[in-house]
């Protein structure tokens, strides 16, 4: 799977892991939050984007972000589950890797494009207990920004 930083170009997961440590490693005692978000656009396929976000509290921070494009899919309801899971993989991989070193502190949210109005509404409720049921904190509109990084990768 490979990723792509607007600063520093193309990289794997692997790559991209070492460089939010690194970028947390440059202020150590500030406060951080890693979000995943996914977001999609159909077309004559649908190209669905998955963020990673890392955020330095009050102070920016880096992001990056993965593409992939699959057939058409019935009902926005699939395609919406379908971003989750998209983000809940990568969010698991991220948990893994920083309980491996050893920055169990760092929690990963992830930011659903789902919201109290539209059509996404009625799955509220199912998705964010699937993201909570995995262990991790769920995020919807408008309070879900990592699923708007997503989605300008998108078009």
């Amino acid at each position: 799977m490979q990723f792509i930083s607007p600063t520093k170009g193309s990289m794997s997961f692997e790559a991209m892991f070492q460089d939010i440590l690194d970028f947390i490693a440059e202020n150590p005692d500030s406060q951080y939050k890693l979000i995943v978000g996914s977001d999609s656009q159909s077309r004559e396929q649908i190209c669905f984007v998955t963020a990673v976000v890392i955020h330095h509290i009050g102070k920016g921070g880096r992001y990056y972000y993965t593409r992939s494009f699959v057939k058409k899919m019935p009902s926005i309801k699939q395609r919406i589950f379908y971003e989750a899971h998209l983000s809940l993989d990568i969010a698991s991989k991220l948990a893994a890797q920083l309980s491996y070193n050893g920055h169990n502190d760092l929690n990963v949210e992830i930011h659903l494009d789902v919201g109290r109005n539209g059509q996404t509404r009625t799955m509220i409720k199912e998705l964010v207990a699937q993201i909570v049921g995995s262990g991790f904190c769920a995020k919807i509109k408008p309070d879900a920004y990592g699923a708007q990084v997503a989605d300008k990768h998108t078009k």
